[in-house]
């Protein structure tokens, strides 16, 4: 099964994607907060869990870079929110030790700020539950992000591991399809993004196309008036 989750903290931009698409989430980072201005963290964060309910996934990034300080973030998180929040804890090595000791303790994780197969490979190791790839950032970098991708989906279907490929920041939508077509099991995207692809003036031909050749037909009525 693919998912599709939103890359934005907007809580107009959520109520709206959540009520048109199957949105299986809602991640965020400090970058993505900053846009909303000078919020309230943790009130901001249990109107979004409001929002989407308890069976979407809600992703929140901590700030600390050293372990101690990742694990007390992480704590203080699920407890002012909920003990249901997907932690995102950057992929370095002192990520990565604290992704060790909170998965020990049955904290939920998504190991973010992806860029190298080695990256990804060892946040699976860590059994976190979501690997998170910049994959327009790998691009810019010159780095193949759909070799990338498959390489890591191939070890993790050979070694029967749980962690899901979790595709980020796009560019498009056509990278996002890319993604989930190179392996991935998840992207994000923003609310823009989403409604840009759906609003192309194509589609919009298509159905006015449809209804011209009904009213011909039928007149200007709809089905339930006939």
């Amino acid at each position: 099964m693919i998912e599709f989750m939103l890359d934005t903290a907007n809580l107009n931009a959520i109520t709206r994607c959540v009520d048109l698409f199957p949105i299986a989430g809602v991640t965020s980072n400090p970058s993505i907060l900053e846009v909303e201005g000078k919020i309230d963290f943790f009130s901001h964060l249990r109107k979004i869990r409001e929002i989407i309910g308890p069976d979407r996934s809600l992703h929140v990034q901590v700030i600390a870079e050293d372990a101690q300080g990742i694990i007390k973030e992480a704590e203080t998180i699920l407890k002012k929110i909920d003990d249901r929040v997907f932690i995102k804890i950057p992929s370095t090595e002192e990520g990565f030790k604290a992704m060790g000791y909170l998965r020990k303790r049955g904290v939920r994780i998504t190991a973010t700020a992806i860029y190298t197969q080695i990256q990804g490979l060892m946040a699976a190791a860590c059994e976190a539950d979501y690997i998170a790839l910049y994959y327009n950032r790998m691009k810019n970098m010159d780095i193949d992000a759909d070799h990338s991708i498959r390489t890591l989906r191939h070890v993790l279907d050979r070694e029967k591991m749980n962690a899901m490929i979790l595709a980020a920041s796009f560019r498009n939508i056509r990278q996002t399809a890319d993604a989930m077509a190179s392996g991935a099991h998840s992207v994000t995207v923003s609310d823009h993004i989403l409604h840009d692809a759906f609003g192309i003036s194509i589609i919009k031909t298509a159905v006015d196309d449809f209804h011209k050749a009904w009213v011909s037909i039928q007149g200007d009525v709809s089905i339930t008036e006939l």
